[in-house]
């Protein structure tokens, strides 16, 4: 399959790779230094492909040589001991995937980091060869990142963003219809379908295509947010979709939230780069927002028409509140305004209590922490992968050295290229790196018998063999990859201590015993797989949401002292559940269940936890009638036990049978009751909202459960 990306990769790597090893070895003299730049160059310009700008790229690449460095130093320190080797790689291995949590590009340069470490130590060395081998290394990475800063496609433009942009665009389009009373099913559809391009492109990598930087936090943020803003758009839509009629309050509430998305928009199109940072537009509809609340009360509850107002009224300021953190995300993740700026805003706003900062005033190193904390449980994708991958590599490094095998370092790589998420997707890529190694030792053996001993014939195989091992990942099946790199291998090698075609021989039983490794490790650690961590996260954040949810509406209510606790437990639920749906996603082999019911249920604990999280932002109402109060607390207590139910469905079995999940229903409350506030109104809304929902997660829970009470071969 073409692609221009690939071809320049190969290029790239066609000419520094056998360039660096000609230097090395001709020139310099030294084999060491020789061997750790061919290796070092293929990890740089091959297995790592670090996403952004030059910017991004060169600090992304500089990281790379740094940890390369230390993983080389610590690699050639402990192979001296099969045990000490052994030992050292769990810790080294587990830190290097686990890295993965701080975004894309450390997730995507973990392979190339560890080869700097498996190959010194499952190779024989000592500690004087530390310098020649650091020499070859920085080469590599030297030569690397200048070939891809030189000669790397020109960026497309952030398909995050253009989504995200649409979306906005097209929900200001549809308030603007609803203002015009020109709302349709064609709109409607127009803004589902702008929702579903951006959730494509946020989960079409099994990386969070975010990082730690402030920037990046905003923009995921955002995608949330309009997700969220599409939901209460729709329902607002369905409810009242002509509002030629409505208070003018609401009106110019909704035609100001339409501006403030189409300015977020235009912002994350790229419209507004350089400019100056002046938001009249957000200040202005902070203004209405103040002046429609002012009119709501001056109507008064009981009054003829106030609980319809109030509906509409509800309807509004919550689009109109998640227009203005969509803006402010805007403005951080387009660095139009930086964190102080927004996060004095929202005090402003929204008194300080309102959709904090999401980026905070914390250096990117306590992030890191923050996020990294997050996720050291069992139940994070992140914290169990990177242990199964530790275990299962220190495993192939002891085997490796107690089997005394001539290259034990392609059993440790063995190991670490086939390596997946769950027993049978680890079997299947075993049975497909043996079924390319094969071939590659046939086609290189083929090659070495016609060239025989010149080594000018084998100058000129090198290169050619680098360009199609450097071609395939991405653009071939990944036996074929396979096949190349194993070509390249044993071209490599002869060059170096020229041994004819047996080196292929070799590769394949070294690479037999490292597939052997990783489908025992996976059996025995982690035989489900991600789709078990799936589970678990999707019953963790239906459970803390539903707490969430619980204090929010005591606090509210006026029936709790201290604000709700809830929020930080269910957003770090929700964070690890986002990974390991998109571990899950990224996995090779066919799915049990639709990707489509998945994410039914991931919008159901979204929509769980921002709903709670906009009820904790209202304003506490200690005044509302007792009746009133005593409602809301059976409907929240209704609404949080189904949710409870629903988690331990989802939840590992423990041995419990299959339990109907029947969605409660709401009555709307009798319309201009004297005794409902806005607020008691506002809460109705936000509960039935969530009912409203309820009854398309059943199905897809249902389905789950029923897979999680299958034995995990089946």
């Amino acid at each position: 399959m073409w692609s221009r990306a690939a071809a320049m990769r190969a290029v790239r790597a066609t000419v520094v790779v056998p360039g660096l090893f000609a230097i090395a070895d001709k020139l310099v003299g030294n084999l060491q230094m020789a061997t750790f730049a061919a290796f070092g160059g293929f990890a740089t310009l091959v297995l790592a492909a670090f996403a952004g700008n030059r910017r991004d790229k060169l600090i992304a690449h500089g990281g790379l040589a740094l940890a390369g460095s230390a993983l080389l130093v610590i690699g050639t320190a402990v192979n001296s001991s099969v045990a000490v080797a052994a030992i050292a790689t769990v810790p080294v291995a587990f830190a290097v995937f686990f890295a993965g949590v701080a975004g894309p590009n450390a997730a995507s340069g973990a392979t190339a980091a560890l080869l700097a470490y498996v190959l010194p130590a499952a190779s024989p060395g000592t500690i004087a060869m530390i310098p020649d081998r650091l020499a070859g290394w920085w080469l590599a990475s030297l030569a690397g990142t200048a070939a891809v800063l030189a000669f790397s496609p020109a960026p497309g433009g952030d398909r995050l963003r253009r989504a995200a942009a649409r979306v906005a665009g097209t929900l200001a389009d549809q308030l603007e219809a609803m203002l015009a009373g020109e709302a349709n099913e064609t709109g409607l559809a127009a803004c589902v379908e702008a929702k579903h391009e951006l959730l494509a492109q946020f989960t079409a990598t099994p990386f969070r295509p975010t990082g730690l930087a402030t920037a990046d936090q905003a923009l995921a943020n955002a995608v949330e947010l309009l997700e969220w803003c599409t939901s209460l758009t729709l329902d607002s839509a369905r409810e009242r979709g002509d509002l030629r009629d409505a208070a003018e309050p609401e009106r110019a509430l909704l035609n100001r939230a339409a501006g403030v998305l189409r300015d977020a928009g235009s912002r994350l199109a790229g419209a507004d780069a350089g400019r100056r940072l002046d938001r009249p537009e957000l200040d202005g509809l902070e203004a209405e927002r103040v002046r429609s609340l002012r009119q709501l009360r001056e109507l008064g509850p009981g009054r003829a028409g106030f609980t319809a107002q109030a509906r509409l009224s509800f309807h509004a300021h919550s689009i109109a509140v998640t227009a203005l953190a969509i803006d402010a995300d805007a403005l951080l993740a387009t660095g139009i305004a930086d964190a102080d700026w927004v996060a004095e805003a929202r005090t402003r706003w929204f008194g300080g209590e309102t959709l904090p900062d999401p980026a905070g005033r914390l250096g990117r190193t306590h992030r890191f922490a923050g996020v990294a904390a997050r996720h050291a449980s069992v139940r994070s994708v992140w914290f169990v992968n990177s242990l199964r991958g530790a275990v299962a590599l220190a495993a192939a490094v002891a085997v490796a050295d107690l089997s005394s095998v001539q290259h034990g370092f392609w059993v440790v790589l063995g190991t670490l290229s086939v390596l997946r998420t769950n027993a049978a997707a680890t079997g299947a890529t075993a049975l497909r790196a043996l079924l390319g190694t094969v071939v590659g030792f046939a086609i290189g053996g083929a090659l070495l018998l016609a060239i025989g001993t010149s080594s000018t014939a084998l100058w000129v195989a090198f290169p050619i063999a680098v360009f199609v091992a450097a071609y395939a990942p991405g653009t071939a099946p990944f036996a074929i990859g396979q096949a190349a790199f194993t070509v390249t291998v044993a071209v490599l090698f002869n060059l170096l201590v020229p041994a004819g075609w047996q080196v292929g021989l070799v590769r394949i039983e070294d690479v037999a015993i490292g597939c052997a490794v990783s489908v025992v490790a996976g059996t025995l650690l982690w035989p489900r797989g991600v789709a078990s961590v799936v589970g678990d996260d999707l019953a963790d954040a239906f459970r803390a949401g539903a707490v969430y949810l619980s204090q929010a509406i005591e606090w509210v209510s006026g029936l709790r002292e201290h604000p709700p606790a809830g929020a930080v437990r269910a957003i770090a639920a929700g964070v690890r559940l986002d990974d390991a749906l998109r571990a899950f996603l990224a996995e090779q082999g066919s799915k049990r269940i639709d990707k489509h019911e998945l994410w039914r249920l991931v919008g159901g604990t979204m929509r769980l936890r921002l709903t709670a999280h906009a009820v904790a932002g209202l304003p506490r109402d200690g005044a509302i009638d007792l009746a009133v109060r005593a409602e809301l607390e059976r409907r929240a207590e209704t609404l949080t036990g189904w949710y409870h139910l629903l988690a331990e469905q989802v939840d590992r079995p423990r041995g419990t049978p299959l339990a109907a999940l029947a969605a409660p229903r709401f009555d709307p409350p009798e319309p201009d009751t004297p005794t409902l506030s806005h607020h008691a109104i506002w809460l109705h809304e936000y509960l039935g909202h969530l009912a409203e929902h309820l009854g398309e997660l059943v199905p897809p829970a249902v389905h789950l459960a029923e897979i999680r009470r299958r034995p995990w071969w089946r």
